[in-house]
Parts: C-alpha cells; structure tokens; sequence
C-alpha cells in the first residue's frame, strides 16, 4: 500500500500519516450547532471527513470517530427567545434533523457523538486547571484565557499580533487582562441555562466544549482534527491554546485538516444575497439529491472551495445515472477473478491515500465505467488500458465488481441499481416493464414502427429505456 498522507495545516506541509497507536486511530471532528437545519456549508465538512472516516476504516483495524454536538450556545438560546419554544425540544428537533439530512447524504455515523450539556464537568475541570496553571483568570463571573501566557498563540492560524487583536477591539470587555482574552466560563443571565462551577452559575464559551469533548473521548493527544476552514481562526487556535496549556503537551492532535468554504453561484452563500440554501432544501429536489450533491461536492479537491449550482448538481445525477445503468446492466464477474477485482479496485481507491484527492478517484472510478461498457458491448479496450498502464482482462462484470468496491469509500453508487433508474417508481413499476414487454415482442415480430411508439410513449412521460445485451433496463430520466 502506498503510503497515506495528508495535508497538515499545524505544519502547512503534506505529510505521511503515522498514527499514534497503529491498532487505533482516533479523530475529532467539529460538529453542528443545532438551532437550525444544515445548509450546505455544513454539509462539506460532513461529506469529506466521513470518506476520511471509511478510508481508514479499511486500512485500520479499529477507528474511533468524535464528532461533538454543540447543543449549549447563544445562537440556541436566542432561538429559543424569539419562537418560545424551550431549548431542549429546539435541540432535540435540529438534532434529529441533522442525523436524517446527513444520512440522506450517504453519511455514516460517527463512533461517538458527544453532546456539550453532557460534558459539563470535564469542560468545568479543564478550566480549573488552566486556572491553577496560571493560564486563566477569574473576573466578574467570568473566566478568560490568557493569551499572554501561551506565547506560541497565534502560531497555528499564521496571524501575529496586530491581526489576532483588530477583531477583538470590537468588543473589548473591562474585565479582560489583554484585549485578545477569550472566555472560557460566562455567567448567565436569567432565563439562559447554567451550571453550577467554582467561578458561580454559567455556562461555557464554545471553544472550551470541544477540548473537553475531544480529551474525554480521545485523550490528551490524538491523531487528527478535522473541520471547516472558517474555523482555524478563533476556534481551533483557541483549542490548541486551551487543550496544550492544561496538559502541558506539544500538541492537541498530530495531523490537523481543513476543508475548504463552499460558495453558491460563485458567490458566499448568504440569506441577504438570497442564495441561502438548506440540505432539506436540495433533498426535497427528488431522491436523487443527496447522492446528487454528494458527488457535486467530492469532484472538487477537500481543500479547495466548492461552487454550488443547480446544473452542477444536474450533472452529478446525469454521472450516476450512467453508472448505475452499467452496474444493472453487468454480469457478476467469473469467480476466479476475485484478486483482480481487488487490484482494480485498489487502483481506483489509491489516489484518496494522498491527501484525500476525490477528483482522481473518481477519473478512475468513470475509466473501470468505460472498461466495463467496452466488456459488455464489444469494442477495443486499448485507448483506456493504456492510459491506465495496466494488462487487465476485459471480461464482462469485472471492472463493475471494482467500480462498486472503490465507489464504497466514497460513499457513493451504493444503492440497488434498478431502484436508483426508477426513481421510486412504486405501482408504475409493473406497468412500466409490461410496456417493455409489449415493445419487445412487437420487435421480434418486426412491427418496429409499434415498437417505437411504445419507446416515444415512455419517453414523453420521462421513462428512458438502454438496451444491452442482457435486455432492456430503464430508468427516470
């Protein structure tokens, strides 16, 4: 196996991927703030760091994958405020929404899924050691971090000095010893959730929650941190900060890695640009959707941002369809053809080893597509043979036996073929094949002219029919 690497944004540099504990390997995962559906901005980080998740699952013999739920934050609170409803139904609800929007995105669950207002007591222990540490302070109710005592602050995200306070003097609290100060323990004020602590009833600032949530489940150290790129910047400085101050470590986690922001139309997708659009909002497009904006966004590199259109997401269907037309029509493939399969299929999986490049992937993935129609139909091999530089056997349902095994750790092409082309056709199913059946004897009684009334009479309704040699499949168009 080639070796995994990634791009590392503590290092700003690619790197080979070492686990600390080879039979383990533990990753952390920003998670949702749930007083809300998902937008498409949250979805990115959802998609990309699940193909993470499936990559080392099927390299590593054991994967512990922490993706926090923010249910304790001011945005919550505010909600609450303006539609009456109490705080923990608003989270229960967005939280159940979430789960369903992103498993309609082909998202697996992660292995733990911590909730901030069960982890309390840890985020109230790591703030009582930073204090003893001489790394926080206590004023008027609050306790705040002090930047000055952590001279590597500012490190991670590149940012010196004059650039770390321009956004603090926006709002510069008396009680701050220095203006970059952030909080780690708030008072709270009536109305507003609190937990009893050393420091009187509060609740936590929002970057403490994840360095709690983070060492409870994964330790003081661990292998990866993952999130969106808007979120180096205060918050995954302030963890690193936080987490390395309580424990005294040279590090919170070894390989750190940033998705890049997804744009709508070319433009930052915004509600006063009116380009705002929820995940429910794409899924209600059909069923199609969510696989649809899956592929959408996994044609563009993790790291670089991704434009959003609704003709993308067009083509992304119009890809799976072909796909899912050659998997149904495909044979199984001979059986002492198993180790080949693998190879295929290790081949076209290979490029995610470095640093995640989904793009390649799926290049490979359309030329095992392009082999396995040559295979079925007839037709020289040679063009893609050689542009792939292997000697593989053209033999019907091998490349779609490792088409199907890569695609798996994309979390992509995983439905049943047939029901993908109908699109949920229900009842109409019978109808639909007995038309097909209708057409084909009026074929083999050479009355072709019926036979392509029957084709243009399934077309006007959106029912498009492939011939092969295996018979006739159709599909929604």
């Amino acid at each position: 196996m080639a070796p995994m690497r990634f791009h590392n944004s503590l290092t700003r540099a690619k790197e080979d991927f070492a686990p600390i504990d080879p039979a383990h390997v533990r990753m952390y995962v920003c998670g949702p703030t749930v007083y809300d559906l998902a937008h498409l901005g949250n979805a990115r980080p959802a998609i990309v760091f699940d193909v993470l998740f499936r990559l080392l699952r099927h390299h590593f013999p054991r994967v512990t994958y922490v993706r926090n739920i923010t249910d304790v934050d001011d945005k919550i609170n505010a909600r609450a405020q303006e539609s009456g409803e109490p705080i923990e139904v608003i989270t229960a609800r967005t939280t159940a929404d979430y789960h369903r929007d992103m498993a309609a995105l082909g998202c697996l669950q992660p292995t733990h899924e911590p909730r901030a207002t069960a982890s309390i007591a840890p985020m109230v222990e790591l703030i009582r050691r930073l204090v003893e540490r001489g790394h926080a302070y206590a004023a008027e109710g609050h306790v705040l971090f002090s930047v000055s005592s952590f001279p590597e602050y500012g490190r991670f995200s590149g940012r010196d000095r004059e650039e770390l306070l321009a956004g603090a003097r926006i709002d510069v609290a008396p009680y701050k010893r220095d203006p970059g100060d952030f909080v780690l323990w708030k008072p709270s004020p009536p109305g507003v959730p609190a937990w009893d602590s050393p420091w009187g009833p509060g609740r936590p600032g929002w970057h403490i929650e994840c360095s709690a949530m983070a060492w409870q489940a994964l330790g003081e150290v661990f292998d990866i941190h993952g999130g969106g790129h808007d979120l180096v910047f205060p918050h995954h400085e302030n963890e690193i900060a936080q987490s390395r101050c309580a424990f005294g470590t040279q590090r919170m986690a070894n390989i750190w890695l940033h998705n890049g922001m997804l744009r709508v139309d070319g433009e930052k997708m915004s509600k006063s640009l009116g380009n705002f659009s929820t995940v429910r909002d794409i899924l209600e497009r059909g069923p199609w959707a969510g696989e649809a904006f899956r592929l959408l966004v996994l044609r563009t590199h993790y790291r670089q941002p991704v434009d959003f259109t609704l003709e993308g997401l067009d083509e992304a269907k119009a890809e799976l369809d072909d796909a899912y037309a050659m998997l149904a029509r495909a044979e199984a493939p001979l059986e002492n053809m198993g180790a080949t399969v693998a190879e295929m299929a290790a081949w076209a999986s290979e490029p995610l080893l470095d640093d995640l490049n989904t793009p390649l992937a799926l290049s490979r993935l359309r030329d095992l597509r392009t082999l396995e129609n040559v295979a079925s139909v007839g037709g020289s091999a040679k063009p893609v043979l050689r542009r792939i530089g292997r000697d593989w056997p053209v033999s019907p349902g091998l490349a779609a036996a490792a088409f199907r095994e890569a695609a798996g750790l994309l979390g992509l092409w995983s439905s049943d073929p047939e029901a993908w082309l109908r699109g949920g056709a229900g009842d109409d199913a019978e109808r639909i094949e007995a038309a097909i059946a209708a057409r084909a004897a009026a074929r083999k009684a050479r009355d072709f002219a019926g036979a392509d009334r029957i084709r243009d009479e399934l077309a006007a309704e959106g029912i498009v029919l492939e011939d092969g040699p295996q018979g006739t499949v159709w599909r929604r168009a």
